[in-house]
Parts: structure tokens; C-alpha cells; sequence
């Protein structure tokens, strides 16, 4: 931040700003701004299964007794969980309380994960691809309000 004491016309010095500290600063500035600026989660991770080789022999797999399944029905709109009648979308708070329910019952009961040692709450929710994705949505709500982990979704080979 010198001033050069050159010759001029009026006699004077001229002042001359140095202006390689003020960028440097700059940089450091925007270095700073840049690394505590918070990164908001931008994605949802889905898992999903890769194509069975036709070469492949097909295991015909036999249902998990555990298995909770919650389906919409789009003619009725009502909400079964394993084919029992729980309430409709707009009220989804018989199928609440009959997951928590369920889930109380198999922590009483020790009934765990297969390879775990975590509670069986996983939920698989089936609806034809005609329903409104709203609809959809409020049945994700209230089985993820009654605790159940992880969530899968299966919307082909049903009847529309």
C-alpha cells in the first residue's frame, strides 16, 4: 500500500492503491462462505432390484409369515391391511393404530429382523398406479406415523 514518488505534473505524489491484499482477502472470504454454507439433502434413496437373468432358475420363495402388506383398493378407496379392512385414505387412523398395535405386540414378543436384532416393522404398501399420489402419500404417512421401517411400494401387476 505504497504511494510512488515519481514525478507528475503537479508536483505531488500520486497515490496508487495496491489492490492484491484486498483480493486476497476476497478469496478468503468466499472460501469461507462456501464451506459453512449448509448442503440440504437433495435425495431419496431408492433401492431397486435388478432384472432376473432368464438363465437364472426361478426359487418360488415362500411368504414371510411377518409380512405386513397394506393395499388400496381404488374402486372404495378403502385401506386393507393383509386383506382386513383398517378404515379408508381419508381416515387412515384405523390403520395407525392397528400397526402400533402390531408392533407392540412383536416387541412384547421378541419377534425380530431375520439376521438382526432389530423389531420386524417392515411394511410393503401395494396400489394400483390409477390412484391419486395424494391418496398414495396420506397411507405413507400414517404407516410411517405408526413406526414401521423400512417402506416398500409396489405398484405393478395390479388390477386397475
Amino acid at each position: 500500500m505504497g504511494m510512488s514518488a515519481g514525478s507528475s505534473s503537479s508536483g505531488g505524489a500520486t497515490p496508487n492503491i495496491n489492490v492484491t491484499p484486498l483480493i486476497d482477502v476476497l478469496l478468503v472470504l468466499l472460501i469461507i462462505f462456501m464451506v459453512i454454507t449448509p448442503l440440504k439433502p437433495s435425495r431419496f434413496e431408492a433401492k431397486v432390484p435388478a432384472e432376473p437373468k432368464p438363465d437364472e432358475n426361478q426359487v418360488i420363495a415362500k411368504p414371510n409369515p411377518l409380512t405386513l402388506v397394506v393395499a388400496v383398493n381404488k374402486s372404495d378407496m378403502k385401506v386393507t391391511l393383509n386383506n382386513e379392512v383398517v378404515g379408508d385414505v381419508s381416515d387412515a387412523s384405523g390403520l395407525t393404530n392397528q400397526l402400533s398395535q402390531i408392533f407392540k405386540e412383536r416387541e412384547a414378543n421378541g419377534v425380530f429382523r431375520e439376521g438382526t436384532n432389530e423389531i420386524e416393522k417392515t411394511v410393503f404398501i401395494k396400489s394400483p398406479r390409477s390412484v391419486r399420489y395424494g391418496d398414495v402419500v396420506r397411507v405413507i404417512d400414517a404407516v410411517k406415523s405408526a413406526g414401521a421401517q423400512p417402506i416398500g411400494l409396489q405398484i405393478d401387476d395390479l388390477a386397475e
